[in-house]
Order: structure tokens, then C-alpha cells, then sequence
């Protein structure tokens, strides 16, 4: 079984790879500054996350069936499978959106999320680097209540492909413009202003999916056509995998500009 997810990687390295070369936002190397670390990330929180996700789903299940009538899990389950994926995919979203926000707005929590920031070239690799704490609490929000609900097995499956293949796209290297789905789909376009170093760009464009949940909470960044002049955090952030791994766990010098900004608006 390969529990480290490396053929995966392969097969998303041969399609996006050639993908960036062709339609590259902006000149980057294959192998950019930290592509090792984030290979780490891959294989480990990999490892990780699917450890985490059979233990979910075994609490949830199991606590789902003391709690939740079975007529309601019988009748999302047995929806159309278009429609439980579309209904997961605005489930998920809406905790993703307020599970990320709070990273963002609670000191705290941003020392974990910081890591991620701290890519200073974005690609289809930078979207596996995240700490562990990250990810498993922002999957515990977003997937809870889909096990509750008892959507089925199939939906899951099918959401959990659209999800991954989606996350390296808005992080990868293209030039790709969705046009009037911008405000539907999130696109690359759209979370590389997540991404961007620069104050305008601070605490905007939280959705993981869904772009119009930004636009109803009032963190919708419009940026047209425009690139961020650069990526990353202002914040110490080690360099290396195990340097990143404790750094949230040390106590802070001075208090991040990018927290502090967003704690004064």
C-alpha cells in the first residue's frame, strides 16, 4: 500500500509541471527555493492526515449514531450523488473559510498557519506546506459535519478528488483566468492574494473553494489582473522541515505585522 501517497505525486508532478512551464504566472524554477522541504511536507503530512482522517471518521460515525436520526443520514445518502458532492463542497467550504480566518485573526493559531505563508514561490507543491496542527484542525471543522450527516461513501470519494486536484491548482505557477466563475470557483488568480506579502493583501481570500463566501463576509480581495509583487511573511520562519515543525511551539520575540495589522482593522 503506499501510505506515503508517492505515485500520486508522480502523476500530479508530470501533469503540473509541463502546466507551469507552459503557462507560468511568473519565471520560477522547478526546483525553487524549498521545493525539498516541501517534498517532506508531501510524504509526511501525507502519512499523517490519513491517520487522522480513520480516526475522525470512526469518532464521528460512531457518535453520529447516538445523535443523529437515521432518517435524516438515509436521506442525505440517498440524494443524488451531483448534489451531496455540491452540498459537501459548500459544507467543507464554510468551515474551511472560518477555521482559516481564525488562524489569521488569533495569535496563537497563527504561529501554526504562518508556516504555510512562509512559501515564498508559489506551485502546485507549496499547497501540501502546512503544518500538521494546521490541517488537522481545519479538516476536524470542515469534515465533521459531513460524516454526521451520513453522506455516502461514492460523494466523499468524489469530493475528496476535487478537493486535492482543486488545492494544487490555486497554488500552482499559471497563468489562469476564470473569468465570470471567478466568483465561483476559486482560481489561482485568487489565492496567490491570499499568498501575497503586501499589506492589501492581508487577511482576504480565505474560501478554499468558493470565492462568493469572501465576498458575503466582506474579505474578498479584487485584484484584477494584477500580481503580488511577492509572497511569504515577515515572521522568523525556520527553513527546514523540523525547524518549521517546532517554531509554533516557541515563544515569540515581537508580535507579527500581519497579526497585528489585522487586530487594529
Amino acid at each position: 500500500m503506499d501510505i506515503f501517497g508517492i505515485k500520486a505525486l508522480l502523476i500530479c508532478a508530470l501533469i503540473f509541471i509541463p502546466f507551469e512551464h507552459l503557462l507560468a504566472e511568473r519565471p520560477q524554477k522547478i526546483f525553487r527555493k524549498g521545493w525539498a522541504v516541501d517534498l517532506i511536507y508531501v510524504l509526511f503530512n501525507g502519512f499523517i492526515l490519513k491517520a487522522v482522517i480513520v480516526m475522525m471518521v470512526a469518532g464521528a460515525l460512531g457518535v453520529a449514531a447516538i445523535l443523529v436520526p437515521q432518517s435524516i443520514t438515509q436521506a442525505v445518502s440517498g440524494q443524488p450523488i451531483w448534489l451531496q458532492v455540491a452540498e459537501i463542497i459548500l459544507i467543507t467550504d464554510i468551515g474551511v473559510y472560518w477555521a482559516h480566518r481564525a488562524f489569521h485573526k488569533i495569535p496563537a493559531l497563527w504561529k501554526f498557519h504562518a508556516i504555510h505563508h512562509g512559501i515564498e514561490e508559489l506551485d502546485w507543491l507549496g499547497a501540501f506546506h502546512s503544518h500538521p496542527i494546521d490541517i488537522i484542525v481545519t479538516k476536524a471543522v470542515s469534515l465533521t459535519p459531513v460524516f454526521f450527516l451520513g453522506f455516502s461513501k461514492a460523494s466523499i470519494a468524489i469530493f475528496s478528488v476535487i478537493y486535492f486536484w482543486h488545492t494544487m491548482l490555486v497554488h500552482s505557477n499559471v497563468r489562469l483566468r476564470f473569468g465570470p466563475l471567478k466568483w465561483l470557483i476559486a482560481s489561482p488568480q485568487f489565492h496567490r492574494w491570499h499568498h501575497a506579502n503586501q499589506r492589501e493583501a492581508y487577511d482576504k481570500n480565505f474560501a478554499g473553494q468558493l470565492p462568493f463566501l469572501d465576498v458575503m463576509f466582506g474579505t474578498y480581495n479584487v485584484t484584477g489582473d494584477k500580481v503580488p509583487e511577492k509572497y511569504g511573511v515577515d515572521d522568523p520562519v525556520p527553513s527546514t522541515y523540523f525547524g518549521q515543525a517546532g517554531y509554533p511551539l516557541l515563544p515569540r520575540r515581537k508580535r507579527s505585522n500581519r497579526v497585528a495589522s489585522s487586530t487594529e482593522t
